[in-house]
């Protein structure tokens, strides 16, 4: 298991978080997923063999854009 922290774009609400959660939550291997709106982040628990690249697709498909956090 591992988590992934991504920064979220264009989240400004509760009904973008539920957008992001559905949206992560999609992606084949993700177990949890915590989303802080004032942050603009979204932490991913689960496993990622194929990295990141599905988790930021299903968030770019869904109008939040995000980048791996540093």
């Amino acid at each position: 298991m591992q988590t992934i922290e991504l920064n979220v774009s264009r989240m400004s609400c509760g009904s973008c978080v539920k957008h992001v959660e559905k949206a992560l939550q999609s992606v084949l291997g993700v177990t949890a997923v915590a989303v802080d709106l004032p942050a603009g982040k979204a932490k991913v628990t689960g496993d990622f063999a194929q990295g990141i690249e599905p988790l930021t697709h299903a968030l770019e498909e869904a109008g939040y854009p995000s980048v791996l956090a540093e």
